[in-house]
This record gives C-alpha cells, sequence and structure tokens, in this order.
C-alpha cells in the first residue's frame, strides 16, 4: 500500500471513530459526551463496588419497602445512571407518546409543556419539580410558561448538571435546584402556586407519602399533576410472564414496587387531594411511547461496545459496562410491558388542594 492510500486508510478510520463517539453517540451535542461517562458522584475505581450495593437491595427486598431505606437505593441508581441517561437519551429522563412527524426532541417537549398547562399557571408564579433529574423538562416549562420553576432531585450529582445546564440554557434566573427528599422537603407550607411531577414519585415507597408533601407545600387552590409509573387493569400477578417483565422494569429502575393503576387516586384523596382528571396517556388514540426503545436497538448495541472499549482503556470507570447492561436489558422489560400494555409510564392525575 503506497503513503497515499495508507494515509486515506488513516484519515478515513480517524474521521469514523470521531463521527461514531462525538457525533452520532451522543443524544444532545450540548449534552454528556460518551468519553465523558463517570459515576456521578461515586469515584470511578467504586463504581463496580456501587453497582453490586445496588443489586444488593433486591437480595434483601424489604429494605427497599421502607422510607429510611429508599433514599440511599435512589441516590445510588442516579449516580450510576445519570451519565449515561444523558449521553444516551438526553436531558429530559421519561418517556412520551410518539407523534407523527415529530422528533422525540420535539415529542418530548409537547409531553412537558402539557404538564404545566394542566396546572394553569401564570408567568412569574412558583411551581414545584418534584424529582427533576438534570433538568430538562423544568427547563422546557420555565420557557414555555415563564413560571418560576424549583426544582428537587435527592441526587447532588444531577443538582450540579441541572445548573449548568440551566445557566448554559440562559434560564437560570426561572430555574432553581435544590438537592433533597421529596419525602421531607425543605419548603414552608402553602409556598407554591402549582406543582408537577413526570415519572418521580415512583420511586416512593409510598405513594400517599409523597402526595402528603406536595399537597403540604402547594397554596390553597393549586393544581398538581403528576405522570405515573403503574401497573394496568391487564396486568395478572399469577402470569409468570406479567411478573417477570414488571420485576425486570421495578430491578432496573429502583422502584420499590410498582403501584395498580388503580392505587393512584386512594392515595391522592387519602391526603386530601380532590381528583380533578384521571387519564392514561399511553393508551390509545396515543402512538407507543416504547418506539424509542424499538427503535434504538443498533444505538443500544454501538453504544455498549463504546462503553466496552472506553472502560478497557480507562476512560470510562470498569463498572460503567455492568451498568449499561443493565440499562440495555431494562429496555427489553420496558418495550415488552409497552408491547403487552400491562405497564404504562403515563398514568396522568391532576389533582387541587381545597
Amino acid at each position: 500500500m503506497d503513503s497515499l492510500s495508507l494515509f486515506c486508510t488513516g484519515a478515513l478510520l480517524a474521521g469514523g471513530l470521531y463521527w461514531f463517539v462525538c457525533v452520532l453517540g451522543p443524544a444532545e451535542q450540548k449534552g454528556k459526551r460518551a468519553v465523558d461517562l463517570s459515576g456521578g458522584s461515586i469515584s470511578a475505581e467504586k463504581v463496580r463496588d456501587n453497582y453490586k450495593q445496588y443489586w444488593s437491595f433486591f437480595r434483601r427486598p424489604k429494605e427497599i419497602e421502607t422510607a429510611e431505606k429508599v433514599p440511599d437505593f435512589v441516590d445510588t441508581f442516579y449516580n450510576l445512571v445519570t451519565d449515561i441517561y444523558e449521553w444516551g437519551w438526553g436531558q429530559s429522563f421519561h418517556f412520551s407518546p410518539f407523534i407523527p412527524g415529530k422528533s422525540h426532541r420535539d415529542a418530548t417537549r409537547l409531553h412537558e409543556e402539557m404538564a404545566v398547562d394542566l396546572i394553569d399557571v401564570k408567568p412569574g408564579d412558583r411551581i414545584l419539580d418534584v424529582g427533576c433529574g438534570v433538568g430538562g423538562p423544568m427547563r422546557a416549562i420555565a420557557a414555555h410558561s415563564r413560571a418560576k420553576v424549583v426544582g428537587i432531585t435527592i441526587n447532588d450529582y444531577q443538582v450540579n448538571r441541572a445548573r449548568m445546564h440551566n445557566k448554559k440554557a440562559g434560564l437560570d434566573s426561572l430555574c432553581e435546584v435544590v438537592c433533597g427528599n421529596f419525602l421531607e422537603m425543605p419548603f414552608q407550607d402553602n409556598s407554591f402556586d402549582g406543582a408537577y411531577s413526570i415519572e418521580a414519585t415512583c420511586h416512593a415507597p409510598k405513594l400517599e407519602d409523597v402526595y402528603a408533601e406536595v399537597f403540604r407545600v402547594l397554596k390553597p387552590g393549586s393544581l398538581y399533576v403528576s405522570y405515573e409509573w403503574v401497573t394496568t387493569e391487564k396486568y395478572r400477578a399469577d402470569n409468570p410472564e406479567h411478573v417477570e417483565v414488571i420485576q425486570g422494569i421495578e430491578r432496573g429502575d429502583a422502584l420499590p414496587g410498582l403501584r395498580s393503576y388503580s392505587d393512584i387516586a386512594e392515595a391522592a384523596k387519602k391526603v386530601g387531594f380532590e381528583i380533578v382528571k384521571e387519564k392514561d396517556l399511553a393508551k390509545p388514540p396515543s402512538l407507543p411511547w416504547w418506539t424509542r426503545l424499538k427503535m434504538g436497538r443498533i444505538a443500544y448495541w454501538r453504544n455498549h461496545i463504546l462503553v466496552i472499549v472506553l472502560a478497557a482503556i480507562g476512560i470510562a470507570p470498569k463498572g460503567t459496562v455492568d451498568v449499561h447492561d443493565m440499562l440495555f436489558k431494562t429496555a427489553d422489560y420496558l418495550t415488552r410491558g409497552g408491547d403487552s400494555g400491562i405497564f404504562s409510564p403515563m398514568h396522568m392525575i391532576l389533582l387541587r388542594k381545597p
């Protein structure tokens, strides 16, 4: 091979590698890059140990049924998965129905904007994001409504990521992020004009506990909307395949236990809320929310190979491979749950504090 051919071949390989890692890999160019994957607040050498600790909760399932155990369980999970979520999925860690002609990002934004439209807030109102993650929904909602959004997340690493993104988006004057447990929120009674949670309260061991905290901090007459993860009326506890799918979702998403759709309104009434509206946003005529997972099979394998390479050469923590493999398998359980109709991540309930 002459020198020109050798040079062209090398340039082609280098260009392909750059495209594979820096262009095709990230979900958002302004988000996390593959070469920056980490274990959140966990030091690189302890990522694998913390991954094993996370799975140890499922060997002692009674421990994750109590409120005092859940914060560490969920915090560990989000330290492990936040960078991978942001790199491969984007800054909004939730699902949305597929909309023909719209990108996944646009469909996600519209799903978020609907949440704030439902609670009927005005520019300048102070609203609460219960379980804000790295703040993707917060920024979309603040830009859409011009309300002042206060988000709370239990994970300190997510707080720092959210604040960085808020500043980069020029929305830090409207968006505030607090590190805390949504079961014991550091806010005064009757201090918010509205609230929302998007696929976040599924991490609470008892739904009424987080609903009671939201009720406490809302002003009388204010509205709260939540998109809940639930098992649907099609789920059968005596069906081994159904049980396998639901347990797979629980283990791969740090859930103390999925609730039935029929339990949501009862939990809200128990703490004093009035039910304004309840609807499963995943049901027809809405188009499937899990198509994004199906269409991403090639991307999952591509990303997994990349994670293995980055871990092998010491750029990504060793345990990152285990975490990505867990998320890959969880995607399959989520897809099966959506296909069979036994699981919904978008059971919407709109509540009012009298």
